[in-house]
């Protein structure tokens, strides 16, 4: 495939948008070339500015579940659009979507609405705080919650020390209280805890991990957390913005059993618009402004255009639960074709699924960040190049989930694997 528009918008882009995206995964740097500029989609299909049609395995990292340009949430917005695009006022539409939201939605009495998975992480965090009239809060290294200050924190010197900041304009002061602990480890989240006793306000975590690959929770290690967030009055909070609407109507707390004292969302949520949201049970929603001392606030929050196509995806979730079975089926026979490719190669990989959230990575078994950072990132970035060559476009790091969408048939999937044999036999 030719890529010589792209290359070109690449190049112009350069000149007026620090390096030349507006998202650093989209530049490429992880997989080596220059990215690809895509003009329109439509169902499980990109289309670029060269005229390539690709098969998309990212969905927009995520909020596609029913595929790009679905009509109904198109047609939504266009309906709104005609009536004004934002207003700073209250509307009916956002308790339509709330009421919608909170009855799918388990263990939440109510939501907020703002305009990115970022912003809900940070408000949720700061309610957390405000709740239990604590300081810190417990992370873990390679879960992405946005790129609020307190969530760019990297290890610091030992397993009870807190972090320290892995982007300039982080102070340590704001590092000084965001803990860093090892996903699928109960023993470094107690030692945080024992280290920093009466200190922590909330534990955050991506109960399905999905910005280090899919990584998937061992078998009682999301039971533990509750366990000691209930024996030491810690808040548990879920970021459900790769996994809310997305592995279940009511996201991974349904799917996993477990239950979280806040919930964010991003994603699916908006039905490709920006939109983002917290939620959590009435005594600490209610602590928030205006009811409560804990301010947060946005002009945009509740956009009219961002809720019509939000309530649209949500009520299509609703109204047809089967399109969870339908994803999740066509996840597992994408894996056991790649699996097929792979076992008959010499590499070493393993494949983590859950859902419609897949990885493959070129290493032993991946559980956390640590083990994540072992994979061949050679063979990823050859594997991704041979792919995107055969008119597959999968996310461009080893260290991203892919993203399946409801839109992708049979003959998409039977085309990837196919892709991938080929792909894999020149590695």
């Amino acid at each position: 495939m030719e890529y010589k528009r792209s290359s070109a918008l690449f190049a112009e882009a350069k000149k007026y948008i620090p390096g030349g995206v507006n998202s650093p995964v989209r530049a490429f740097n992880a997989v080596g070339g220059e990215p690809i500029f895509v003009k329109q989609a439509k169902g499980a299909y990109l289309y670029d500015e060269d005229g390539n049609k690709l098969i998309d395995y990212i969905a927009s990292w995520g909020p596609m579940i029913l595929g790009h340009a679905f009509q109904p949430v198109v047609n939504a917005v266009i309906e709104k659009t005609q009536l004004g695009t934002s207003f700073g006022m209250p509307t009916q539409i956002e308790t339509e979507i709330a009421k919608l939201a909170v009855s799918m939605v388990p263990n939440v009495d109510k939501i907020r609405f703002v305009n990115s998975g970022t912003e809900a992480c940070m408000s949720a965090v700061r309610l957390a705080r405000g709740f239990t009239g604590k300081d810190k809060i417990i992370k873990f290294a390679g879960c992405y919650h946005g790129h609020s200050d307190s969530f760019l924190i990297q290890a610091g010197s030992g397993a009870v020390t807190f972090g320290s900041p892995n982007s300039p304009g982080v102070t340590q002061g704001t590092a000084k209280d965001t803990l860093l602990a090892r996903y699928n480890d109960l023993e470094s989240v107690k030692a945080l805890i024992e280290a920093n006793k009466n200190e922590i306000s909330a534990i955050i975590i991506e109960p399905v991990a999905g910005n280090m690959g899919c990584i998937i929770p061992k078998k009682g290690f999301l039971e533990g957390l509750r366990k000691l967030c209930d024996d030491h009055k810690i808040l548990l909070i879920f970021d459900e913005v790769m996994t809310g609407f997305r592995l279940a109507q009511g996201g991974a707390q349904e799917l996993l059993n477990i239950k979280a004292d806040i919930v964010t969302f991003g994603k699916v949520i908006g039905g490709g618009l920006p939109v983002g949201a917290f939620a959590a049970r009435n005594e600490i929603m209610d602590y928030l402004a205006p009811l409560g001392p804990v301010y947060q606030a946005g002009t945009l929050s509740g956009n009219p255009l961002a809720m019509a196509a939000g309530l649209t995806m949500l009520k299509t979730l609703f109204e047809h639960e089967d399109i969870f079975k339908s994803l999740a089926d066509k996840t597992a026979y994408l894996h056991q074709g790649l699996e097929k490719a792979l076992e008959e190669s010499e590499l070493t990989y393993t494949i983590n699924r859950l859902g419609s959230m897949i990885s493959v990575h070129f290493t032993e078994e991946v559980y956390d960040f640590e083990t994540a950072a072992k994979g061949n990132n050679s063979y990823f970035k050859k594997f991704f190049h041979g792919m995107l060559n055969e008119g597959i476009y999968l996310p461009p790091s080893a260290f991203e989930s892919w993203f399946l969408n409801n839109a992708l048939t049979y003959e998409d999937l039977d085309k990837t694997i196919d892709a991938a044999t080929k792909v894999i036999k020149s590695l």
